[in-house]
């Protein structure tokens, strides 16, 4: 529901202290895209704004926001309902889709949104009162992506009490940024003289003044709440000399010197109705229980105690926040009982006038935790389609033991503790959760029940996967399946969010047993293809693609990313689209299709529409940077290195390891080598800990590779042998040979390595894998010579330069490294052609056809 209030202009009687200035400088904020009015509280931005709106013949849309409105759907749906207060019909389509809580993702519909704003044919101004309240970063992201495409006759102004929680620097380098502070809003000394000459009866000299001045700084609601505690002072020089210290010392002493000269009734008024965070003479009365609160409004907006009219007819009205605060602790502090009560009594008034969410924070305060289960239950499906961040955050604030009996609101716990990692608790409870469950059969309708069980199973399902139980795993999809054939929306949940290193995306990260993965994604693929808006589909196809590509079966991968890729219902869902075309790319690249790898990644970057993009961006620009390095183009990889914010010296979690993988595979390319080994040694510390077997596999390759660029080529056969111990039982074959002429040297190396060992010590390896790795390789294994792919491309360089003539110091300065580098790029060139000086190595070479 609309609150109307909040998109009202607050009301402002003509001002008695003009401020011609200040209004000049909010005109000024027309000739950008966004003004932002930033001052702590008590510096009447909000009246500034107000006047200045009341003086403009420009069409204004005002949202008065407040805590609840950290919900991206509702935070639009109100921006949108203001400009529909002056411009009847705007933005009807998007707002249905918002009410209807529409899948649509968020960029979807401000794209929208600026196709409406750009349709209309005059000046707009949106403003956005309290926005230091909305801490929510999709509707930061939002506004940035709104501001970057905002047409030239619309402006949006922004009142906040602190700055900005998004970047504003190129907003600002290109002139679309006009900022107003605190010195802007405070009085000046001849407005302070204004003020209290035409708006007090105090008879202070000048002087009196500019003391009153200097003490608060021009301060606005200083001056007030001076002038209202000086009009009761016998002394009004010594209590002028009494405001001093730092402006929140004055607030508070001059806060409790009006409250606490207030008659006791207006005093309990108040506290009470200070939880309020607008209220009119029907909702008063209900929390305080006292008939005369219009009259009582009215008498404190004649005191000038901070209450602020939000209508022209003097229904609602708001309390001024440094009032509110002040008086709010004061409730909560000395009088516990009162606070709990005014919270019962506003939540009843809300629930009863069709305010159920607000409803619902008044319960939560008071803990009053069964009428928020109710409440909760009563608008759940409302709230799982479109409130879902404020369901979770009402689910997290509740005692465990609230919902044990209310089946969705209990599943949709397991599934928070599911997303923060407590794992063992919810297989506890999701284990409790089917026993109380199967007692509800016939005591609720059939389709009821199987709604329940088949959600539950599917949390079942979950748990055993997370268990690395494929079989039992395999066993409550199918009971999903019988429960809920179309699919549970939990399924779902979450999916357009960033969820890095994720355990149910990427399943070959987690499961180590390839085959036994092979069997459960094959079964279930095949019962779940000829479901129609599915998109969990998308989820296994993604994870069995990787799992053929591994097994080089990239003909059959390729079939299997097809069968997603165009797939509409996979379309809204980030963490879904992203894995299939990263897989689809990896394949074009296998099959030498390098410009449709790369044209891949580029098409995704444009279809990646989540309140998540910059971390969506980092991964595949990650994926990029590793394309790019398989291409040849070392350059492109050095320009991600420079670009991507991450450093070796980060602390490393699971949640980025894709893009730190990345990044020491970019470093070991660059031979940046120590930085390499220093992030290799932690990433493959942490991956043992967390038994995720795949990337164990990688980093120990890695680690070969970057040991063998330095030309410690001994040093390098420890972690491949290690690699292809852990590789060989599951069939690993892409992680070895995607590495290249560089992979094939270390792999013939160690192949002669063990060779040459006698034939009483078993190969810890079975060298028939290695030869069959060779072989994908294009190398014949049991040819004694080095063919000239195996020099690496700088010591091909080197070679040739050697076989000119050049001396090491002549070949350093050509090739721009240092004569220690040289001389390993040479040792390394005798090693693999068998030879011990320049002669031989020329002649070697000749033999071999490299030179």
């Amino acid at each position: 529901m609309i609150v109307s209030t909040k998109l009202l202009i607050p009301y402002v009687s003509n001002p008695l202290v003009a401020r011609p200035r200040l209004m000049r400088k909010l005109n000024e904020g027309m000739k950008t895209k966004l003004t932002l009015v930033s001052a702590q509280a008590g510096y009447g931005k909000t009246t500034a704004l107000s006047e200045w709106v009341k003086q403009s013949h420009t069409q204004m849309a005002w949202v008065s926001l407040d805590k609840q409105d950290n919900d991206w759907v509702q935070f639009w749906r109100y921006v949108i309902a203001a400009i529909q207060e002056r411009i009847p019909g705007f933005g009807a389509t998007i707002r249905f889709e918002l009410e209807k809580g529409s899948s649509l993702p968020l960029r979807s519909i401000i794209a929208a949104f600026l196709n409406e704003l750009n349709r209309l044919n005059s000046e707009l101004v949106i403003i956005l009162d309290d926005y230091h309240v909305i801490e929510l970063p999709e509707i930061h992201d939002s506004l940035i992506y709104l501001l970057d495409h905002l047409p030239s006759h619309i402006h949006l102004y922004i009142a906040s009490r602190t700055d900005l929680m998004f970047p504003t620097a190129r907003l600002l380098a290109k002139g679309e940024l006009h900022t107003i502070i605190m010195q802007d809003l405070r009085f000046q000394l001849d407005e302070g003289l204004v003020f209290f000459r035409e708006t007090t009866d105090l008879l202070l000299s000048e002087e009196q003044v500019a003391d009153l001045f200097h003490q608060t700084e021009g301060w606005i609601s200083g001056l007030k709440l001076a002038a209202i505690s000086l009009k009761r002072s016998v002394n009004i020089g010594e209590s002028i000399q009494q405001f001093n210290g730092q402006q929140h010392h004055i607030s508070d002493y001059l806060l409790e010197e009006v409250f606490h000269h207030q008659p006791e009734p207006i005093r309990d008024f108040l506290l009470e109705t200070s939880i309020l965070t607008r209220m009119n003479h029907s909702l008063c009365q209900a929390v305080t229980g006292q008939l005369n609160c219009q009259e009582q409004l009215e008498r404190l907006e004649q005191l000038n105690l901070f209450v602020i009219p939000l209508d022209h007819n003097r229904e609602w009205y708001r309390y001024h926040h440094l009032l509110s605060d002040f008086l709010q602790a004061i409730l909560f502090r000395v009088y516990p009982d009162k606070w709990r009560q005014a919270h019962t009594r506003a939540a009843i008034w809300m629930e009863n006038n069709g305010f159920d969410e607000e409803a619902v924070e008044h319960y939560l305060e008071a803990k009053q935790d069964a009428d928020v289960v109710r409440l909760i239950e009563k608008n759940l499906n409302t709230l799982m389609q479109s409130k879902t961040i404020k369901l979770i955050r009402w689910v997290s604030a509740l005692p465990e033991n609230s919902f044990a009996d209310k089946p969705m609101l209990e599943l949709l716990y397991i599934s928070l503790l599911l997303g923060v990692g407590k794992w063992e608790k919810a297989f506890s409870r999701v284990e409790h959760a089917e026993i109380c469950f199967q007692a509800l059969q016939g005591k609720i309708t059939d389709v009821e029940w199987n709604q329940i069980m088949g959600n539950l199973y599917f949390f079942r399902t979950i748990t055993t996967y997370l268990q690395k139980d494929l079989e039992r795993t395999s066993e409550y999809l199918e009971l999903v399946d019988r429960y809920m054939p179309e699919g549970s929306f939990f399924q779902t949940m979450g999916r357009n969010r960033y969820q890095g290193y994720d355990s149910f995306d990427d399943h070959l990260a987690f499961i180590n047993d390839l085959h036994g993965a092979n069997e459960f994604l094959m079964k279930w693929i095949n019962i779940m293809s000829s479901k129609q808006d599915y998109p969990f589909f998308g989820s296994l196809c993604a994870s069995y693609s990787k799992l053929l590509y591994e097994w080089n079966r990239l003909e059959e991968a390729e079939m299997c990313v097809g069968q997603v890729l165009g797939r509409q219902d996979i379309q809204p869902f980030a963490r879904i689209l992203m894995p299939i075309a990263i897989s689809a790319s990896r394949i074009q690249q296998a099959k030498g299709n390098p410009d449709q790898a790369s044209k891949l990644l580029t098409e995704l970057k444009l279809q990646i529409d989540s309140p998540d993009h910059s971390s969506f961006m980092l991964h595949i620009e990650a994926e990029q940077a590793c394309l790019s390095l398989r291409q040849g183009n070392v350059q492109g990889a050095r320009d991600w290195l420079q670009s991507c914010g991450l450093s070796h010296t980060d602390e490393v979690s699971l949640y980025h390891m894709a893009e730190y993988l990345s990044l020491a595979r970019v470093l070991s390319a660059v031979e940046r080598t120590e930085e390499a080994m220093y992030l290799l040694e932690r990433l493959y510390l942490l991956l043992s800990k967390e038994d995720r077997l795949r990337d164990q596999i990688k980093v120990l390759i890695l680690q070969s590779m970057t040991l063998q660029r330095a030309g410690q080529i001994e040093t390098a056969l420890g972690p491949i042998e290690l690699a292809l111990q852990l590789a060989e039982p599951q069939g690993y074959i892409r992680s070895f040979i995607d590495e290249g002429p560089l992979m094939a040297e270390i792999l013939t190396a160690y192949l002669v390595s063990q060779q040459d060992k006698p034939l009483s010590i078993s190969p810890s390896v079975s060298l028939a894998y290695v030869r069959k790795l060779l072989l994908e390789l294009n190398v014949a294994p049991n040819e004694g010579l080095i063919p000239k792919e195996m020099l690496t491309e700088k010591e091909a360089t080197v070679l040739l330069l050697i076989a000119s003539g050049l001396s090491n110091k002549e070949i350093a300065s050509d090739m721009n490294i240092t004569g220690e580098t040289v001389k390993s790029h040479i040792k390394n060139v005798y090693r693999k052609l068998k030879v011990s000086n320049r002669v031989q190595v020329i002649q070697r070479s000749k033999e071999l056809n490299i030179l």
